[in-house]
């Protein structure tokens, strides 16, 4: 039996498109309107991300790797984590991409839960999965993190690399002296 996947029904917000100069944000000076435009482009994102996600109650954020599939150990383990932690009544939050995202999205799902999703643009992945009530998708990764931890009460952490290692880190310095 084949468990069909509908995309997502409620409201979601997509990026403008990308400017073709974004990119060469992060390699040094330029001048001082070029900042206060990207500065108002950063604002704009985060007040979007807080209208999208404002009221999506109490989250547990699940972080993990994009890359294990349906047959895979973690993906199994992951999508009972969301299920637990739908039961408990919290909502579930990932990055909303495939893997271990989807795993704990769709747990929530299994169980009539709220699942939600911080996307991002990259240029070779990063598709949003097919289990989330509502999502956002952002251009830049700080503003991206932010939004996952915001609206979080705990974290779970699920295998992954780099991207995930980020996102544990950047709850645990938070933690550490006591932002959150």
């Amino acid at each position: 039996m084949t468990e069909e996947r509908s995309r997502p029904t409620s409201e979601h917000i997509q990026p403008a498109v990308p400017a073709p100069e974004e990119h060469y944000f992060l390699e040094g000076p330029r001048g001082r309107q070029r900042e206060f435009w990207s500065v108002l482009g950063f604002l704009w994102e985060f007040i979007r991300g807080f209208r999208a996600l404002h009221f999506v109650g109490p989250c547990v954020t699940v972080f993990g790797s994009a890359r294990f599939s349906e047959d895979h150990p973690y993906y199994a383990l992951a999508r009972e984590v969301g299920a637990g932690l739908a039961k408990l009544g919290f909502t579930v939050m990932t990055g909303g991409g495939l893997g271990i995202m989807e795993a704990a999205n769709r747990g929530a799902k299994d169980v009539g839960g709220r699942s939600v999703g911080c996307n991002i643009v990259l240029p070779q992945e990063q598709k949003i999965n097919a289990y989330l009530d509502r999502w956002v998708t952002f251009r830049h990764f700080f503003v991206r993190k932010v939004m996952l931890v915001k609206y979080s009460y705990a974290f779970v952490v699920m295998p992954g690399g780099f991207g995930t290692m980020d996102e544990l880190f950047e709850a645990m310095v938070l933690i550490q002296p006591g932002k959150i």
